[in-house]
């Protein structure tokens, strides 16, 4: 219960990325600086954080022992994740983002084979099941708006988003197997941070060619992403990831509570932007988001209380 909770928390950071993207791309800002800046800003604060315990040395000496698969997996599970959350952005509102990148959860499971070929574990089937109800509350809530739109627009805010919702997973798993325990939370997000910023200044680049610099007001909602998404709820989501990093199932049920950013980004855009507010058709489908997370949240308790029977009979 404590990860799950935990995870809950995170969900309420990152949704401030899908409500200030949004706010930015009414605002004109450009999807390019929305996500490099985020990790610009990112990068200065881990530093003082990873350096206040002086912990940055042992982050250098593990990237220069292996700064091939730092540099991948970071590129995949930061660069691949992100950018193409900012780019939906153009095509959806927020809710609708965080919805659709809700294919992580599904992503995140069929995933499990292939991450741990040695130990031949199985796709969690109870977890994906449960996950389906998550999801049918998430395409429910979306139904409405992409009634409206055009097929292209479709097309261009989930293929990206399906591309982020796999890379999410991949990326923090491939990383916290390369860590293998040897780096704390910080220590990994800051490795996964200095890898990735290759991948941010080309973005960067073109971003300066295609769409000029960015303005004060994208500097300082960038700003508050940084802080909010990037380094609070990710250390959060990160944290509770590790706690449950060797059960597949409670793995699963973590990043299922990532489901709570769709409440959370749509009540956010109905405050802060705005935005109209949603159909009937749509809190229902809040509402099989939010039956989801309990039935993981209750079957992941059981989980704990069959797994401590067994170890008192065992003794």
């Amino acid at each position: 219960m404590k990860a799950i909770l935990i995870g809950i928390f995170s969900a309420i950071f990152f949704s401030v990325t899908f409500i200030l993207n949004r706010s930015m791309e009414l605002e004109g800002g450009s999807w390019v600086w929305s996500a490099s800046l985020r990790f610009m800003f990112m990068l200065p604060m881990l530093l003082v954080i990873v350096g206040y315990k002086r912990n940055v040395k042992p982050v250098i000496q593990h990237l220069k022992k292996q700064p091939v698969p730092w540099l991948v997996w970071s590129t995949i599970g930061f660069g691949l994740f992100y950018a193409p959350i900012t780019f939906a952005t153009i095509f959806g509102p927020g809710w609708l983002v965080a919805a659709t990148f809700q294919i992580t959860i599904i992503a995140g499971s069929l995933l499990v084979p292939f991450l741990n070929k040695k130990a031949k574990q199985r796709i969690p089937v109870q977890s994906i099941f449960i996950s389906l109800i998550i999801l049918s509350g998430v395409f429910v809530m979306q139904l409405e708006h992409a009634s409206s739109v055009s097929l292209t627009s479709v097309l261009l805010c989930v293929v990206p988003l399906i591309i982020s919702a796999f890379a999410y997973p991949l990326g923090n798993r491939k990383m916290m197997q390369l860590v293998n325990g040897n780096l704390n939370t910080f220590q990994r997000i800051l490795g996964m941070t200095i890898a990735s910023m290759p991948f941010w200044i080309i973005l960067s680049i073109y971003g300066i060619i295609a769409h000029s610099t960015p303005n004060t007001s994208q500097l300082l909602q960038t700003f508050i992403v940084a802080v909010s998404s990037g380094i609070i709820a990710t250390v959060l989501f990160f944290y509770a990831t590790e706690l449950v990093n060797h059960d597949n199932r409670k793995l699963a049920a973590v990043e299922a509570t990532q489901s709570g950013e769709v409440v959370f980004a749509l009540f956010g855009e109905l405050f802060l932007l705005s935005a109209p507010l949603p159909s009937f058709i749509s809190f229902i489908g809040m509402a099989l988001v939010i039956v989801g997370l309990i039935l993981h949240s209750v079957i992941s308790a059981l989980g704990n209380r069959k797994n401590k029977k067994t170890l008192y009979h065992m003794a």
